[in-house]
C-alpha cells in the first residue's frame, strides 16, 4: 500500500474520530439496526475502533484489495463462511467472538491457505446488554490479532425480541494457497497415516458443562485457537501432506467418515492411541455419548504417507498446538468407505457418521 492512501486513510480515520460520538445506551434498541444515527454510533464506536485497520477505515460497502499482494503470496485463493450460535455466548476457554474467528481461520489453514482477511456480520437480538457486545468484539479483535488477520468488512442487523437468541455470527474468511501445496480428501491412498494434534472432546465436553442444565463440575476448558500457525509449521517440512480437515461438528468420527467416503478407502483408528482426557470419557459415560463424536474447535485431523508421518509428528509436538499430537491409526485398502475402530479389547467395530446431534449449538 502506498504512502499516499495510507496518508489518505489517516485521514479518513482522524475524520471518523471527530465525527463518531460514544455510544451511550447500555442495550441493543432496534433503532441500532435502522441505518441511522444510532447504527452508526454503534458501529463505529463498538466494531470499528476495535477491529481497527486501515482497509476497514474507508467504510465501504466492500473491502478493496490489491491482487498484486495476494499473487506475491501464492497462486490460488480460498474462501470459506460460517456461522455461530453457540449457547451460552460466554464458556470455559472462549466465547462465540473467538470462536468466530478461529473457526474460519482454521477452515482456511486446513487447505494449507494462509488466512488473511475475515468479514463479521452480526444479528443482534433487541434488549441484549451492550457491554456483552463490546466483550465479545474485543475478543473478536483478540483472536484476529493472535492468528494474523484482518476484520475488514461486515453488517449489523437487529431483530425483535425474542427472535434470535441474543447474538449470532456470521464470519467469511479469504486466504492464499502457495503454490505446490494440493490437500484434499481425494488424495488419501493406503498405508497412509491418521494423526490427530492433541486431546479431543474438550471444547464440546465445555460448553455442555457451562450450561449448568448437570450437576457435573470439572475443569474441562474448550480447545478454542487458531491451527494456522501450526499448518505453516507442518507444511514447511512436509509440503506433501495428503488430507487435512479441523474436527468441529461431528467429531473425529465425522471427519474420519469424510475421508473415507471421498477417497474411497477404509481407516482403521486405534481405541488405545486415541488421546482423550479422563474427564472427558467420565462425562460421555455419566451421559451415554461417545467423545469420537464430540465437537472440537483447535483440533486437526492430518493424513500423510507413512514415509512422512515420523517427521510430521515430531514437527507438530514441538509446537504448542500440538504438544500432544499422536498418531491414531492408517489407511486400507478395505472395505471401501468404512472406518473401524480397534478396541482395547482387541475387537473391531465400525465408527459409522453421526446420525442426528448427540449436543445442539455448539459452534
Amino acid at each position: 500500500m502506498n504512502n499516499s492512501l495510507l496518508n489518505s486513510l489517516w485521514q479518513k480515520k482522524e475524520q471518523l474520530r471527530h465525527r463518531c460520538t460514544q455510544l451511550h445506551d447500555t442495550n441493543i434498541t432496534l433503532a441500532h439496526g435502522s441505518g441511522g444515527k444510532a447504527m452508526h454510533d454503534l458501529i463505529t464506536d463498538v466494531f470499528v475502533s476495535n477491529f481497527d485497520n486501515p482497509i476497514l477505515w474507508q467504510l465501504e460497502d466492500q473491502a478493496t484489495f490489491d491482487l498484486a499482494s495476494f499473487l506475491s503470496q501464492g497462486d490460488r485463493l480460498a474462501l470459506t463462511t460460517d456461522s455461530y450460535v453457540v449457547d451460552p455466548l460466554f464458556f470455559p476457554g472462549g466465547d462465540i467472538g473467538e470462536l468466530a474467528v478461529n473457526g474460519t481461520v482454521n477452515d482456511l489453514a486446513v487447505s494449507g491457505a494462509k488466512p488473511l482477511y475475515l468479514t463479521c456480520s452480526v444479528i443482534l437480538e433487541e434488549g441484549l446488554p451492550v457491554e456483552i457486545l463490546r466483550r465479545i468484539v474485543n475478543s473478536m479483535q483478540a483472536a484476529a490479532r493472535q492468528a494474523g488477520v484482518q476484520i475488514v468488512t461486515g453488517d449489523t442487523k437487529v431483530v425483535h425480541r425474542g427472535a434470535a437468541d441474543k447474538l449470532f455470527i456470521n464470519t467469511t474468511g479469504i486466504g492464499v494457497i502457495p503454490a505446490g501445496i494440493s490437500i484434499s480428501a481425494y488424495n488419501i491412498q493406503p498405508t497412509d497415516v491418521v494423526i490427530v494434534n492433541g486431546e479431543l472432546g474438550n471444547h464440546g465436553t465445555a460448553i455442555l458443562i457451562s450450561r449448568g442444565e448437570l450437576a457435573l463440575e470439572t475443569q474441562i476448558e474448550s480447545d478454542c485457537q487458531p491451527l494456522n500457525n501450526l499448518v505453516e509449521t507442518i507444511l514447511d517440512v512436509c509440503p506433501e501432506i495428503h488430507a487435512m480437515r479441523d474436527a468441529t461438528r461431528g467429531g473425529l468420527a465425522t471427519v474420519l467418515n469424510e475421508f473415507a467416503f471421498s477417497s474411497n478407502v477404509a481407516i482403521r483408528i486405534y481405541e488405545q492411541c486415541i488421546p482423550i482426557r479422563e474427564e472427558v470419557k467420565s462425562v460421555c459415560e455419566i451421559l451415554g455419548l461417545d467423545p469420537l463424536y464430540l465437537a472440537n474447535e483447535g483440533k486437526l485431523v492430518v493424513v500423510v504417507g507413512r514415509e512422512n508421518a515420523d517427521k510430521v509428528l515430531s514437527v507438530m509436538r514441538s509446537h504448542p498446538a500440538g504438544k500432544n499430537a499422536c498418531i491414531i491409526g492408517e489407511v486400507i485398502s478395505s472395505p471401501p468407505k468404512i472406518v473401524l475402530l480397534k478396541t482395547i479389547f482387541g475387537t473391531e467395530r465400525i465408527v459409522d457418521m453421526l446420525v442426528g446431534d448427540q449436543l445442539p449449538r455448539i459452534c
